[in-house]
């Protein structure tokens, strides 16, 4: 198979095999919370940290393997600062709590390496601002959703009863399903691995 993604996430695997594009899913590899520290620490800001995580995923896969390697990462920001994924529906429900009644972004980032080296790279950014749902709602919001709350750094999937959290979305779909399609699509189809 010569397009690999250089992600186990079910949900990027899931954008991928959608849109009909033959791939394999490795694991990166990349201790990615010692290099997000390490990009912090250097001043990166949240977009930054997204683009330099998925350049060391893809870029490592790419040395072990031939063909073209996606690397692809997610972060979101909320007035500057950068939020991680959570450990658990407390802490899930204090993220909600953050977040409510404010907008964020979410920066999603992917690149594409080959032999070693990323021969591409996009960026995506989308702009999410959650109403001020009751603490009622996100009650039930966290019953419903249990531990599946706990997949994205935001604790929400759109394609579920998350939607109901916003009251306004802007930007691209894909990017916050943390894979970017369009620019992705046609690099392959250049590279003759989609029908053009």
């Amino acid at each position: 198979m010569s397009i690999i993604l250089a992600s186990q996430s079910a949900a990027r695997r899931a954008v991928l095999a959608g849109a009909g594009v033959p791939h394999l899913a490795v694991t990166a590899g990349v201790d990615e919370d010692a290099a997000k520290v390490r990009l912090l620490v250097e001043g990166a800001g949240p977009l930054e940290v997204a683009q330099a995580l998925a350049e060391m995923k893809a870029v490592e896969v790419s040395r072990l393997t031939e063909g073209l390697v996606i690397g692809a990462d997610q972060t979101l920001d909320l007035e500057g600062e950068l939020y991680d994924k959570v450990a658990d529906v407390g802490a899930a429900r204090e993220r909600l709590q953050l977040l409510r009644g404010k907008a964020h972004r979410l920066h999603s980032a992917v690149v594409v390496a080959e032999d070693g080296r990323a021969i591409w790279r996009d960026v995506v950014s989308a702009t999410l601002t959650m109403r001020d749902f009751s603490d009622i709602f996100l009650e039930d919001y966290l019953a419903e959703e249990g531990r599946a709350a706990l997949g994205s750094v935001g604790c929400y999937r759109l394609e579920g009863v998350g939607a109901q959290l916003f009251s306004s979305i802007e930007g691209d779909y894909f990017a916050i399903l943390g894979l970017p399609m369009m620019g992705l699509l046609e690099l392959l189809r250049e590279r003759g691995e989609l029908t053009a």
